[in-house]
Formats: C-alpha cells, sequence, structure tokens
C-alpha cells in the first residue's frame, strides 16, 4: 500500500479488535494504529504508513462525527499543528505504543501530560537521494554510541525519539535528551557508503519537526571485489589492522617528519585489497581498534577513498585522541605513487615518486642456489663509475641500499627507485636512467646479461635468463 495521505483511506473502530487502521480509546487517551487495511509497513518507509497531517485530519473528522458514539466531544482534541511537519499531543494523549510511533511519516512531535509538560519529543527523519530497496540503513543518536537499525529497508521516512521526560521537570536524569547529536549512516557490501548528520543540514539542535538528510550510495563494484566471507578468513586481509593511537605519531614522507593519528596496516596487499580491508571493517558492530581503545567499526569514521586509480586516507575522528590524519604502512610497494595521506593538520602528503623495476629471473637463476644478481648504472656524467669500468655504482634503492643480493629461488623481485631524488655518480635527479643487470650462478646458471631503463613508471622490468650452466665444475 502506499503512503497514507488521505483521511478517507483511515477508519476507527468501535472496539479495539484489530479491525480498523486507527483505535481511538478515550478512557487511556491513547491513538493506535493497526497495521490492517490501507495501512501497510512493508517495503520502503517512503511509500507506506501515515503522514501525521493526514491523521490529524483524521482525527478531526472524527471529532466532528464521531461515527461510534464514543462521545469524543467531551474530550479535549488530541493534536495542535505547528506547521505541516510539526505537531502537538497534548492534555495527556500519545500513542499507544512504538508500532504506531513507526507508521508516522513525514513529521515530528511533541507529547505533553496534563499539566502541559513536555514530555517526549520525535523527529522526523527523511532521507534524500539514491538507495536501493534492500539497503539497512542506520542512525547513532549519542557520540561514540551504540547504532540502531531504520525501521524498514530502503529509503528512511520514519520518526525518530529524540527526547524522554517522564515527570516534564526539564532534567533528564530519569530520561534523555539527544537533540544535539544525530548521524545516519548507509553502509553497505560493494557499495559506496553515505552518511548524514546535523551538520550537515546546518543544524545544532533538532525540534520535534521533519528533518531532510542527503544521503546517497552507489556501486563500489570496481574496488570492492571480494566477498566478505574471504575478507574475514583469507591472507592478507587476516593480516590487516587499524590502530588509533592516543599521540601523534611522526611519519617521515620525502624526508619530512608529518604527524598522524591513525595507521592501517596493509600486510603486504595491493591498494584495493587494503581498501576492501577497512571497507569491510567499517560495517562490523566490533572494536576495529588494534591498540589500546575501543572503536565500533560501523559508526567510525570513513578512512580511505578511491579517486580513480589513486587511493587517498582521509581525516577521521579519532577518540584515542592522537589526531585525525590516517597514513598505511605495508603497501604493496608498487603501489606508492597511487597512495596520498592526509595529516593531523589536514594536508594531503606523497611520497616523492618512486619507480619500480621488476628484475625476473629464467629457471637456471631461480634454480641456482648460489644464484646472484646486481643492477648498475649503464652511463653516468663522472667518470670511472659506468658500467665496465672500475667504479661501477650499483644503483640504490629509494632506502639507499644496493639493488643487489641472492635470487633464492624467487622468480622475480621487485625493487623501487627514487626517480625524483636519486642523484647517484652526478645523475640529474627526475630523469631516465640507462642500467645493466648482470646475474650468475653456479650449478646452474651461466653469467648473464642484459639492459633496460628505468622510467617514471611502475611497470620497469629487466629479464635475466641464464643458459644453462654445463661446464662448471667444483671437485671436493
Amino acid at each position: 500500500m502506499p503512503k497514507i495521505i488521505d483521511p478517507d483511506l483511515l477508519a476507527d473502530s468501535a472496539t479495539d479488535n484489530g479491525s480498523t487502521e486507527v483505535y481511538i480509546n478515550t478512557s487511556t487517551k491513547r491513538i493506535k494504529l493497526n497495521v490492517t487495511g490501507d495501512l501497510s509497513n512493508t517495503g520502503v518507509q517512503d511509500t507506506n504508513g501515515v503522514t501525521l497531517k493526514c491523521l490529524y485530519s483524521f482525527l478531526k473528522e472524527e471529532w466532528r462525527l464521531d461515527p461510534h458514539s464514543k462521545n469524543l466531544a467531551a474530550y479535549d482534541f488530541p493534536m495542535v499543528p505547528i506547521t505541516d511537519e510539526a505537531f502537538e499531543l497534548v492534555a495527556g494523549w500519545d500513542f499507544e505504543n512504538a508500532t504506531a510511533e513507526g507508521l508516522i511519516r513525514d513529521a515530528g512531535w511533541t507529547v505533553k501530560n496534563t499539566a502541559g509538560l513536555t514530555i517526549k519529543m520525535f523527529a522526523g527523519i527523511i532521507g534524500l537521494g539514491s538507495i536501493e530497496s534492500d539497503d539497512q540503513l542506520y542512525y547513532q543518536q549519542v557520540a561514540a554510541g551504540a547504532s540502531t537499525n531504520v525501521l524498514l529497508t530502503g529509503q528512511v521516512n520514519q520518526a525518530v525519539q529524540i527526547l524522554s521526560d517522564p515527570n516534564g521537570d526539564g532534567a533528564y536524569g530519569d530520561g534523555y535528551d539527544r537533540r544535539g547529536y544525530f548521524v545516519l549512516f548507509a553502509r553497505e557490501d560493494a557499495q559506496k557508503y553515505g552518511k548524514a548528520s546535523l551538520n550537515d543540514i546546518g543544524v545544532t539542535s533538532m525540534a520535534a519537526q521533519a528533518y531532510r538528510f542527503p544521503i546517497s550510495t552507489s556501486s563500489d563494484a570496481i574496488k570492492i571485489t571480494t566477498v566478505d566471507g574471504d575478507v574475514s578468513t583469507l591472507a592478507p586481509y587476516t593480516g590487516m589492522s587499524i590502530t588509533f593511537y592516543a599521540t601523534p605519531q611522526a611519519v617521515t614522507i620525502g624526508g619530512t617528519p608529518y604527524n598522524f593519528g591513525i595507521r592501517i596496516d596493509g600486510n603486504s596487499g595491493t591498494a584495493e585489497e587494503i581498501y576492501e580491508f577497512v571497507q569491510w571493517s567499517l560495517r562490523q558492530s566490533s572494536d576495529i581498534d588494534a591498540g589500546a581503545g575501543t572503536v565500533t567499526g560501523k559508526t567510525a569514521d570513513e578512512l580511505l577513498e578511491f579517486v580513480g586509480d589513486t587511493l587517498k586516507t582521509k581525516n577521521a575522528a579519532n577518540p584515542a585522541g592522537g589526531g585525525t590524519g590516517v597514513w598505511i604502512i605495508n603497501y604493496l610497494p608498487a603501489d606508492e605513487t597511487r597512495l596520498v595521506f592526509k595529516d593531523n593538520t589536514l594536508t594531503e602528503r606523497t611520497y616523492p615518486y618512486n619507480a619500480v623495476i621488476q628484475i625476473n629471473f629464467g629457471d637456471n637463476l631461480k634454480n641456482d642456489a648460489s644464484a646472484k644478481y646486481w643492477v648498475y648504472f649503464s652511463t653516468l656524467p663522472g667518470a670511472g663509475n659506468d658500467f665496465g669500468e672500475t667504479g661501477a655504482l650499483i644503483v640504490d634503492d629509494k632506502d639507499g641500499v644496493d639493488m643487489a643480493g641472492d635470487v633464492s629461488g624467487q622468480s622475480f623481485i621487485q625493487k623501487q627507485f627514487a626517480y625524483d631524488t636519486n642523484t647517484q655518480g652526478g645523475r640529474t635527479a627526475a630523469q631516465d636512467a640507462a642500467i645493466t643487470v648482470v646475474g650468475i650462478g653456479l650449478q646452474t646458471g651461466q653469467y648473464v646479461k642484459a639492459t633496460g631503463t628505468i622510467q617514471r613508471t611502475t611497470s620497469n622490468s629487466v629479464s635475466l635468463v641464464a643458459a644453462l650452466e654445463r661446464n662448471y665444475a667444483n671437485p671436493v
């Protein structure tokens, strides 16, 4: 059934037998709503229930005609309209129960006791934007508090109680005051997350009226390809973690330290795998903080976003207190060039460009327990330091360590080159580097040499395919 806006689609019954959409109980001053006839609560919320304006109009007609001889005119009228989307239930009148409250659409209301004191307030929460019909939205009314599911799936349109004061004395020790905090979430697997708060609509304290929150989701299937069960049980995800620090953490990027408060450990995963893990974590109802504190995943701030293929961190609330900046460690080296970290000052930080070179080994080197490799500069500005000369320089990786070592049975080895800053042998930084790569084994791999160029890319590669060694001998 559609949302009821016409009072002609409502009816009251003479007795409380559930046969009609409404039952007016004059002895208890309660208005009961029944899911029957034209009143439904299935499907998306904005397509069912009844507007409070419509219910108000229906009650006026009942008081005027009194079709069941309840002597309604002898009782104070239950409702006072403030606007089309704000009403008061007065003179001790109230809804029968939470079922009735959950069927009201497009409005908020105040409940006043017989002394005219406010004992309850409800805000109408209406979502604006694209939400799939099976999405389960939820909300939070207390900072760092628990979350509550919206009653039905799909876009939200329901009332939420924001104040409870049973004795109406204006002190809330016997109830609560939640008018100053409200956050609405939309987080579903393989969808971009949606979130809306009072700040987004320019409100600091809610009143008993309707509020419209912009909240939408869209497909994230390009970046989210792993099912939840695999993220929770398989590597590299099981080795990933999120830590919220109590003090700022200095992280050196490009030779300069910057402060961050939240760390993501990627466990050598790709940027996409790290993103999948973090998004999965932010849908959990449990603690996701690997540190000493407690941070509930589904109400924590978002930490990451993809802009094209660039993975950027966001500033996020950190209950531990160490700052809002987010950085990532233990990511796949080849992904460093597409990572952007936002620090505690809300400033984006990026590493100097590190080109990636992959050295591939043929089987004869791979299978040789004694095999070694070296990466040399082919030509440099200085004298005597090119490959083939006495002072030939081995290319350093981004950490200043020689690109040389044991093959150790590997099919390939990846190294990062500080393309923007390397000035070995007087070379000019930020220019392509010609290299000569050599390898040699003993039992199975002959000496082999190959040339290449390190360009400003993460897809440089050189292959060392050594001939099979048939002549090496070292008798014991």
